[in-house]
């Protein structure tokens, strides 16, 4: 912990008056591989850190990405909502893809179960297989459903082949789309 109250009053003091949902500005000071720091507007020098707020990398944007540097860059101008004041580490925890409306909500509208999709295989897991079947809209066919036959998912499909999948489920809640290349098939 960097300190109580009485070791840094000011920046306790801004911290404990933020509220949820409000929208800070500032400025992105240092990208690391777990988040990115943004030194805000309206808000103290933190004395560790480059700035008093923090967004977490899955925070930054609704897709997933690999790195920060994906999403933004050191000297630009955010402005995010706050989410909650971290007190271990005395910093604003913030959300800059709270800014912008959710596209997986807007492309679960539109879906039924049964609906074939035409998407792009993304990623091999051991579990399955991750399709963009939009973009930035990703969904996973588990292994059970990738093929009739037994086999790794690289026996079957590869990183970039196109493929007929069929929507399996759709949990709005948890941002899931279950998908299957096995029904595809039929």
């Amino acid at each position: 912990m960097l300190g109580g109250p009485s070791e840094n009053p000011e920046l306790w003091a801004f911290l404990q008056s933020l509220r949820c949902g409000e929208l800070l500005s500032g400025t992105v000071t240092a990208l690391e591989r777990f988040g990115v720091f943004v030194a805000l507007d309206d808000g103290p020098e933190h004395p560790v850190f480059p700035g008093v707020g923090f967004i977490t990398i899955p925070e930054l944007c609704w897709r997933r990405i690999e790195a920060a540097s994906d999403v933004v860059h050191v000297g630009q101008r955010v402005s995010c909502e706050f989410l909650q004041f971290d007190t271990w580490n005395l910093e604003a925890r913030l959300s800059l893809r709270a800014m912008r409306p959710d596209p997986f909500q807007a492309f679960a509208d539109g879906l039924v179960v049964g609906q074939k999709l035409l998407g792009q295989v993304t990623k091999l897991v051991p579990i399955g297989v991750f399709v963009e079947v939009a973009d930035g809209i990703e969904g996973l066919v588990p292994l059970p459903e990738l093929a009739y036959r037994h086999g790794e998912p690289s026996d079957i499909v590869h990183v970039g082949d196109a493929i007929t999948v069929v929507v399996t489920e759709v949990s709005r809640e948890r941002r899931r789309l279950a998908l299957s290349l096995r029904q595809g098939f039929s």
